[in-house]
């Protein structure tokens, strides 16, 4: 945060001064949530959740550093007593982006949203722009009403990039993230099946996205997927200028897209004549190649996206592709991959949705070349009415890429065993297994040196709980074990 005090606090989010504060108690970190991140100079927000009050661990905080704290309730420490503490966080961070704006005119917001690849694009971005100036561009998916304020508190005088992800589980919900927190730029990546559920409709969820765009002022920067049709008639809803990105059309090009044995992309980026920085600055027309460290083909869509941002935010387009040599996501469980034992773990975990898990199978099945193919898959969830159908096409579509091994884990991702049994699998090539631990088990039991084994599901499913043991058995056995056992091989 920039440096405030409590007084100034408690006037900003209409609270009050408890527990001793006197006003003058100076916040120079940041805000935090979790009393055992708490450090010097921070301010701890106690939240009162279903299972852990915050409050209870105010002692803990302050013992830690912690400034003072924002709380619902006087438990006897320094801090400022609002109402609600989620929204009186949300107040602090569009006061100080407000504040940073005035004091750093050269501060550029950039925020991503879109159905599939947006923590992806926020952390390739944050890769690109870490490498010209300071960046803020946080780990992981803090992309809600809690998570942005978060983010936004985290600025200090000397951030040049502040990168936000916009999540969103209804119309409006990018619309309140934009109130905290405008941006310069605006990144939408697609619209696609995710959340379908909750939204009813793609074309809600189009809707929905195309809020990042609207709360654009006329001096930002639209930057939209030529490819995608929902998306690039969003350019009809903004009222700054629009950059399009694509493979065969768009202003900001990728070409020669390729991925080798292991299945890691390579591109070029292309950037034409005419172009202007958000500061209006010429970008230099040419031809670049990329190189990061990414598995499969729609990361070049999150690698275009994030390149086009930040060329517009001002980095050279040259630059912006040196960035992005052998470059990984920081954010984990995002086509992760981990080594051990000889095989191949592809953590992928931490959500799905039937975009998502369709990309993820085509990219084990280009593995198939040089390695026997294991996808383990679990439900995908918010999917609606739909949902039966839509995890049966996953079975029908694994079946038909040639995956060696299915394993289907868990009653709510039953019809994606179903599809595959109806597609044409047979021999025990698709098996469905009742638990998170069963499934364990039986990848230790056959998890071999050679095998390229996907993990794919939504978080809630509780496949992101296998990699770690998993790769602890193959680092302890080498896979020996799993090479003793016959009649597991489909």
């Amino acid at each position: 945060m920039l440096e405030t005090t409590t007084r100034d606090i408690a006037a900003l989010t209409g609270g009050e001064l408890v527990g001793g504060a006197t006003g003058d108690e100076l916040v120079t970190g940041t805000a935090r949530i979790d009393s055992r991140e708490v450090g010097p100079g921070d301010l701890f927000a106690a939240f009162a959740g279903e299972h852990v009050d915050g409050h209870d661990y105010l002692d803990v905080a302050r013992t830690a550093g912690a400034a003072a704290s924002l709380v619902s309730e006087d438990r006897g420490v320094p801090a400022v007593r609002v109402d609600d503490v989620r929204e009186a966080l949300s107040v602090l961070a569009r006061a100080q982006l407000e504040r940073a704006r005035s004091e750093n005119p050269d501060l550029v917001v950039l925020a991503v949203t879109g159905s599939a690849g947006k923590t992806g694009t926020k952390d390739l971005l944050g890769t690109i722009l870490s490498a010209a100036g300071e960046t803020i561009a946080p780990v992981g998916s803090f992309n809600n009403e809690l998570g942005l304020p978060l983010t936004v508190l985290r600025l200090a005088e000397s951030t040049r990039y502040l990168v936000l992800e916009m999540g969103a589980r209804g119309i409006g919900h990018i619309a309140q993230l934009t109130d905290i927190a405008r941006p310069d730029v605006s990144l939408v990546l697609n619209v696609g099946s995710a959340h379908l559920g909750e939204f009813g409709s793609v074309d809600a969820i189009a809707q929905a996205k195309g809020e990042l765009v609207e709360a654009l002022a006329p001096t930002g920067r639209a930057i939209l997927n030529a490819e995608d049709r929902l998306v690039a008639a969003m350019t009809e809803r903004s009222q700054a200028p629009v950059v399009t990105w694509g493979f065969s059309t768009g202003d900001v090009r990728g070409a020669d897209l390729a991925l080798d044995e292991q299945a890691r992309i390579t591109l070029d980026l292309i950037v034409p004549e005419g172009l202007t920085t958000l500061a209006g600055d010429a970008i230099p027309a040419g031809r670049h190649g990329v190189h990061p460290d990414l598995l499969g083909e729609h990361q070049a869509a999150n690698v275009l996206a994030a390149l086009t941002g930040a060329l517009v935010a001002g980095v050279a387009p040259a630059a912006a592709a040196a960035a992005l040599e052998g470059a990984t996501l920081a954010s984990g469980q995002r086509m992760q991959v981990r080594r051990a034992g000889g095989a191949l773990v592809i953590d992928d975990a931490y959500n799905a949705n039937p975009d998502s898990m369709k990309q993820a199978l085509k990219t084990l099945a280009h593995l198939g070349r040089t390695h026997r193919t294991i996808a383990v898959l679990g439900e995908m969830l918010e999917l609606g009415p739909d949902s039966v159908r839509l995890h049966d096409e996953i079975g029908r579509l694994a079946v038909r890429l040639n995956i060696s091994q299915l394993y289907v884990v868990g009653d709510g991702a039953a019809p994606i065993h179903h599809g595959a049994s109806l597609e044409g699998s047979f021999g025990g090539e698709s098996e469905y297994l009742d638990s998170v631990d069963e499934a364990i088990a039986v990848l230790e039991r056959t998890v071999r040196p050679g095998d390229a084994v996907l993990l794919k599901s939504s978080r809630d499913a509780g496949l992101r709980r296998i990699a770690d043991p998993l790769v602890e058995h193959l680092t302890q056995h080498g896979g020996h074990a799993a090479t003793t056992q016959t009649g597991d091989d489909a």
